[in-house]
């Protein structure tokens, strides 16, 4: 009985071994996915080490230490320029009158025609330093304004020459309408007789 129950696993063992065709086209297509799926992974992977090639002069050490270095000189100098910035802002905050020496009241008046004197000083200052840093530009200056003479010159002879015309079309048309009314009246004159 042993002998039959092995054969008969045997058997049942030998037709669950082969493979149906459905089952067959199944471990196929699983393979073929697995297949698809360690190809994605190495193409995967083969990016990765490409981006890491690219980038790794970026992420270079030398690099980043020059970048840091760049950092932290620009921090020092924002640093320094916020220390004057504050420093600043406190010395205009402070009132000036404890800095300034005081002033007798029999001064007062003439502290302030000096103030009126030095604002009209300074106002003459200006229009001096205009006319000294307008010098180097007289030559130029000179030339634009000749130019705008002589084109100035040529449009008033233009202008004369073309007034002397309309006056001699006035006259012209004139001398037409009077002959015209002469004719006429002379051609009155002439039906009236007949």
């Amino acid at each position: 009985m042993a002998k039959t129950v092995l054969s008969l696993k045997k058997r049942t063992l030998d037709i669950c071994g082969k493979p149906s065709a459905c089952f067959a086209h199944f471990s196929e297509a699983e393979q073929i996915a697995d297949l698809q799926a360690e190809v994605s992974r190495i193409n995967l992977e083969t990016e990765a080490l490409q981006m890491e090639k690219d980038t790794a002069d970026i992420i270079h050490p030398f690099y980043l230490t020059q970048k840091c270095q760049a950092l932290q000189a620009m921090n020092r100098h924002l640093d320094a320029v916020l220390k004057d910035k504050r420093a600043l802002r406190q010395r205009l905050v402070k009132p000036l009158c404890r800095e300034s020496l005081p002033i007798e009241a029999a001064f007062h008046r003439d502290v302030v025609e000096l103030l009126a004197l030095a604002v009209a000083f300074i106002e003459k200052l200006e229009t001096h330093l205009l006319t000294v840093r307008s010098i180097p530009q007289i030559p130029e200056n000179i030339k634009n304004m000749s130019s705008a003479l002589a084109k100035m010159d040529l449009l008033v002879t233009e202008t004369e020459e073309l007034a002397e015309q309309i006056l001699e079309w006035r006259e012209k048309q004139k001398g037409i309408f009077e002959n015209s009314q002469l004719t006429a009246g002379l051609d009155s004159s002439l039906k009236s007789i007949r």
